[in-house]
């Protein structure tokens, strides 16, 4: 029996900034439910990235951020006649989004010390600048990618 086709749930964007990506990016801000916390962080973010960038929309610096650290390919496990081998795959859109999103907040949650809108801002500066752990993550993904591209026909 065929199981039940998976709906995409369309995001409203938020009310702030009108953007359907921030809004995405504050659910995955968020913990326990606490989307007003997750909201506050990232719109006082967004609010110091604005100042320390001199930029009246930091939107703009938001999107290149998250642009800069979006993944081209990854590895994938695939076990080929009891041998496992890592298969680089192209990076669908979806996927990337959560990945990119995913290893910014990794990364600056990693910082130490200031509170984390604080963080959250150094963190997407530093992606703007290619620069930052979230950018290093993305890098180590392409460089073991390349590493295995002998095994990219075992992708089917």
């Amino acid at each position: 029996m065929r199981r039940k086709r998976n709906t995409k749930r369309i995001i409203k964007p938020d009310y702030k900034w009108e953007s359907p990506r921030v809004a995405k990016f504050i659910n995955a801000v968020m913990y326990d439910g606490k989307k007003s916390v997750a909201e506050r962080v990232v719109y006082d973010a967004l609010e110091l990235v604005g100042k320390k960038a001199n930029v009246e929309n930091p939107l703009v610096v938001f999107d290149l951020a998250l642009d800069n650290i979006a993944p081209a390919v990854e590895v994938r496990s695939r076990r080929v006649g009891g041998a496992n081998y890592q298969v680089p795959v192209e990076v669908r859109g979806p996927r990337k989004s959560a990945l990119t999103m995913r290893w910014l907040l990794q990364a600056a949650r990693s910082r130490k010390g200031a509170s984390m809108a604080e963080r959250l801002a150094e963190e997407l500066i530093a992606a703007t600048k290619n620069e930052g752990a979230a950018i290093k993550k993305k890098l180590d993904t392409h460089r073991m990618a390349e590493a295995n591209k002998a095994f990219a026909h075992f992708s089917w």
